[in-house]
């Protein structure tokens, strides 16, 4: 652990079901941690009963082991975790805390769209990536393929993964090498992680096996053979000890990626160095409950070294924390150490003020880039305790949950009593309250899953007054859709407040903005951006932070169905404020300026958007029909279908309000022959003829009045 060339922090990630709590075992295996014989089926990473139930990974599991290469010990510190697209936010967690990430692929199925988002996201934290090829006793024993259609089946796999890489480097000015993988560089495996065996380039001149003689023992049913003369295990952990970055190499490129503190501080130089002497800076990537050590945040130390008894600062908070014990993880298990120094992934109690994405370090400073998750929450939930005794136990759970995964939203209603979860999809909620009912023992109601919708401007507006109820303060504000360029931006973190203003005009500009606009942003707000165009308003300064009270309670709440709004810009060209602070109070100006950017949102053609999916579904031929019709029985449409291998591939996107209970329904359509995946593709709007009924119905959810307001009188 004090030698940070000898450390590599990795995670491994692919689509679902492709293979890599399998292959995690077989390095637990190789590195004498978990026994050989049951190494594939014990599946020891997923350490959740609920993961063992359903075969698949929910949360990223950390674990430390050594593996000699080259006669030196290494570090491995390795993070497993989730394929399932509703589990994804684990993913770009797990990718802040390691410099390079083991992409697992199906050698039958080849890259999947999750295959896509996984790499992209440890592109996009600068992490460097090596391929592993997953199920190649599958091209021999089921598809009876040669050596010839083997080789040309693996070629393919490794140029798709490179299209991806190669896509998605360009634009990356501080990747100076090519980070595309190859056979000859032996950045490639291949392999078997249920008969645990693996090979490389490097491997097979070293033990002098070639893919003939693999055809031929898999034949003859020498799986045991294959793995005692080419072990998985060595095949991959001497791969990731050559070809992966150390913390020496990786953090002087990464620390400009995640972090815009000054470049010239003290602090800089200790995270390139990864100098242990230095302040401590950890970053808090996941944080877990022990029933007995309460919660336990893990994360990267990038500089100083962790030690039981030190006060950190959390960013965000007041004050400070005193760290209660430090330790490593080993799978299930957490090792307490001494100590922990830079360059280490590290297990801390003692943290309470501390979320997944906080940055806690031993002087004030600029904290990390917050972690940025690809998709939004779009399904929702309500739940209740059945017994109103629980009630506060719930809440506390509720938050608590909110805390462990950052891509879970909470709304919890004190009138009503009803509390609301949104997360990725129908299994996320689903695995979420089952958690509640079996770790907490609370017994809940939930509600049908509803699906979150947007509302968003369609065209300009003309120029709306809001005046306040005392009639001595007036706003003037239109209303306009943002270019779509900009919302992407927003989303992906790219802008921001919290960026220096240079930065940012520059940012919007290219994006498409003009100048005189870029250069009067005075407030982002999810997806809008509020303007200030106004000259010389006496008072206006003092009374901003009220009118922006005002403007975010109006975009929170949509004009239409309470739904947040999306994608507007909005401009404030005048205002006439009354010469007495008294008159101008929170109860005034901040009516007039929801009045007013409610009005302008109406007159700009505001419509609901509803959130849709991509769906793909690789189903036999003779079901194809039936697998296309589920789609358009949807709302959906059909992109594209294609042949691949044996099977057909149906491509498309639907409505998320639609695809509830889709799992069933394809089932039985295809007499349960399909498998299918969805990924979530933003929003779009709503169709005319569906809009005033959905208006209708969620204003009636929630208790609203279920006339629509007035279009606006000019006077």
């Amino acid at each position: 652990m004090d030698n940070p060339e000898n450390i590599r922090n990795i995670a491994i990630a692919a689509h679902v079901d492709h293979g890599k709590t399998t292959l995690t075992d077989n390095l637990l295996a190789g590195a004498g941690m978990i026994s050989d014989d049951t190494a594939g089926q014990q599946l020891a990473m997923d350490t959740e009963e609920d993961e063992q139930e359903r075969g698949i990974t929910i949360d990223a599991a950390n674990v430390s082991m050594t593996h000699e290469y080259e006669d030196t010990n290494h570090l491995i510190n390795l993070i497993d975790t989730p394929g399932h697209v509703d589990f994804g936010g684990d993913v770009t967690r797990a990718m802040r805390a390691v410099d390079g990430a083991l992409v697992v692929v199906d050698a039958v199925e080849g890259a999947m769209p999750q295959t896509e988002t996984v790499l992209r996201q440890a592109l996009r934290e600068g992490v460097k990536p090596t391929l592993f090829i997953n199920k190649v006793d599958r091209l021999i024993s089921e598809l009876q393929e040669g050596p010839q259609e083997m080789q040309q089946r693996l070629t393919g796999v490794i140029h798709d993964v490179n299209e991806l890489i190669r896509g998605m480097t360009e634009e990356m000015d501080d990747i100076d090498e090519d980070w595309t993988v190859s056979v000859e560089d032996g950045t490639v495996g291949f392999g078997s992680a249920l008969y645990k065996w693996g090979v490389s380039m490097p491997s097979m001149q070293r033990t002098g096996m070639d893919f003939g003689e693999i055809i031929d023992l898999e034949q003859a049913d020498k799986r045991q053979e294959l793995h005692e003369r080419t072990p998985l295990s060595d095949v991959v952990l001497d791969m990731v000890c050559e070809h992966f970055p150390n913390p020496i190499d990786a953090q002087p490129r990464r620390i400009p990626r995640i972090w815009r503190g000054d470049p010239e501080s003290e602090i800089a130089d200790t995270m390139r160095l990864v100098d242990e002497d230095g302040e401590v800076v950890m970053m808090v990537t996941d944080i877990g409950i022990d029933p007995h050590a309460g919660e336990i945040a893990a994360g990267r130390v990038f500089s100083g070294t962790l030690e039981k008894g030190q006060d950190l600062y959390v960013s965000g908070t007041a004050g400070t924390n005193r760290v209660q014990s430090v330790g490593i993880y080993m799978g299930g298990e957490r090792e307490e150490v001494e100590e922990v120094p830079a360059g280490n992934i590290a297990a801390v109690t003692g943290l309470k003020d501390a979320i997944a994405g906080s940055t806690v370090s031993s002087v004030e400073m600029t904290p990390f880039e917050s972690i940025e998750h690809i998709s939004e929450p779009v399904i929702t939930k309500s739940v209740e305790a059945q017994s109103m005794d629980d009630l506060p136990k719930l809440i506390e759970t509720l938050q608590q949950v909110a805390k462990e995964d950052p891509t879970i939203q909470i709304e919890i209603n004190e009138d009503t009593g009803e509390h609301l979860i949104s997360g990725q999809g129908e299994l996320h909620l689903e695995v979420i309250t089952q958690r509640i009912e079996r770790n907490q023992g609370i017994p809940v109601n939930t509600g049908e899953p509803i699906v979150v919708y947007r509302e968003a401007p369609q065209e300009a507006s003309r120029e709306v007054e809001g005046r306040s109820p005392n009639n001595h303060n007036r706003f003037y504000i239109t209303v306009e859709p943002l270019e779509q360029d900009i919302v992407d931006s927003i989303k992906l973190g790219d802008i921001s407040m919290d960026m220096p203003e240079l930065e940012r005009r520059e940012e919007l500009m290219e994006q498409g903005m003009d100048k005189d606009t870029a250069q009067n942003v005075e407030h982002i707000h999810g997806t809008n951006v509020f303007i200030d165009d106004t000259k010389g308003i006496q008072h206006l300064n003092e009374t901003m932070e009220l009118v922006i009270e005002g403007l975010e309670e109006a975009l929170n709440d949509g004009p239409l169905a309470a739904e947040p709004v999306e994608g507007s810009l909005i401009r404030l060209h005048d205002a006439r404020l009354h010469e007495d602070a008294i008159h101008r109070g929170p109860a005034q100006v901040i009516p007039a300026v929801r009045q007013a950017v409610h009005n302008a949102l109406i007159d700009a053609e505001i419509k609901l958007l509803e959130p849709i999916q991509e769906v793909r579904i690789d189903v036999p031929n003779e079901h194809m029909g039936a697998a296309s019709g589920e789609i358009q029985g949807r709302r959906g449409r059909v992109d594209d279908m294609y042949q691949e291998g044996d099977l057909m591939v149906v491509e498309g996107i639907a409505p998320v309000d639609e695809m509830i209970g889709f799992s069933s329904d394809i089932r039985s359509a295809t007499e349960g022959r399909a498998s299918w995946n969805t990924e979530n593709a933003g929003f779009r709007v709503l169709a005319d003829n569906l809009q005033p009924d959905i208006i209708n119905e969620i204003r009636e959810r929630k208790g609203m009045k279920l006339e629509l307001p007035q279009s606006i009188d000019y006077f």
